[in-house]
């Protein structure tokens, strides 16, 4: 006996926002309007950090990472967010839908222990100032940064790969806006469970323990803070914690609660607005909370564009 035939997708048609025509419009001069603020943001920051000598420490060199992954994984999901809201045709091609999903891991994988690095920046700076140079030195910051590139790269490779194996020969209609694991994994003509334990075994990795060790080194931080015995200190030092730490909530918290829910338990539209907030709001908010905010990047920003002398 033959198996019956069975047609596979081999495009998806992504659904995006439940909007009315009156409103298509407007959100689409919003979300232009804040990817073009993400990319102006995001692309200058990195360009004072490179051409301002003063910048050029570990903090401000990760701030640079930081920036270059907004920019990336922004962009593998907005410029097709844009295209579908302006036309018609929303469709996308079930390689393009693999590429889009894998690219926008390792980025944000990447991106989630990059923070658990940046906060032992901090905490080397703030408990060993004095041995802050040669403890964090261009080596050992070029290393951390290649192994979060590497644990991205691996870790997405994994999830892709759970992912795609499974047939999809049924419905082809991604309740999303772009090619995200939950959301594709929706469609799949096959049980799911499988995929469930390996996402929730893989969110300890990328997710779990970034913010676990983010969250002991701030205890140890917050503990040296309480010992400083200026006022001023300990406001300053506060002051960059509280930064780091806001960018981490909007990132690592909503990443969490989409990655590590089994899939029969997630809603579509909650979904989103969680991708919203780790793919669109964190990488608009990043640059102002982290830098702008910054002396030192107000100076760099004057004696770059040359617009009046930078303040004392």
């Amino acid at each position: 006996m033959q198996e019956p035939n069975k047609s596979f997708v081999t495009e998806f048609i992504l659904l995006g926002f439940p909007l009315g025509p009156g409103t298509i419009p407007l959100l689409f001069l919003v979300f232009l309007m804040i990817y073009l603020l993400i990319i102006l943001g995001n692309s200058l920051i990195t360009i004072l950090i490179c051409l301002d000598s003063h910048l050029h420490t570990p903090m401000y060199f990760f701030i640079s990472m930081l920036s270059i992954l907004d920019l990336g994984y922004t962009t593998t999901t907005m410029p097709q967010m844009l295209a579908h809201l302006a036309s018609r045709r929303k469709t996308i091609s079930f390689a393009s839908c693999v590429a889009q999903m894998y690219i926008f891991l390792v980025l944000g994988i990447t991106e989630s222990w990059l923070f658990a690095i940046m906060s032992i920046d901090r905490y080397v700076a703030i408990c060993h100032p004095l041995r802050y140079k040669v403890i964090m030195s261009p080596w050992l910051c070029g290393v951390m940064v290649i192994f979060c590139g590497l644990w991205g790269v691996t870790s997405a490779l994994v999830y892709t790969f759970f992912a795609m194996r499974l047939p999809y020969c049924g419905p082809n209609q991604i309740n999303h806006f772009f090619c995200e694991v939950p959301a594709v994994l929706k469609l799949a003509c096959a049980d799911t469970s499988v995929n469930d334990q390996v996402d929730f075994i893989l969110g300890f990795s990328v997710i779990l323990i970034p913010l676990s060790l983010i969250l002991i080194i701030y205890v140890n931080i917050f503990i040296a803070i309480l010992k400083i015995r200026s006022a001023q200190g300990r406001l300053k030092a506060f002051s960059t914690c509280a930064s780091h730490i806001t960018v981490v909530t909007m990132f690592c918290v909503p990443a969490m609660v989409m990655y590590m829910r089994p899939g029969t338990k997630t809603s579509s539209e909650d979904d989103k607005k969680l991708a919203l907030f780790y793919n669109v709001i964190s990488a608009f908010l990043n640059p102002i909370i982290y830098s702008f905010r910054n002396k030192d990047v107000k100076r760099a920003f004057l004696k770059v564009t040359g617009w009046g002398r930078a303040p004392e």
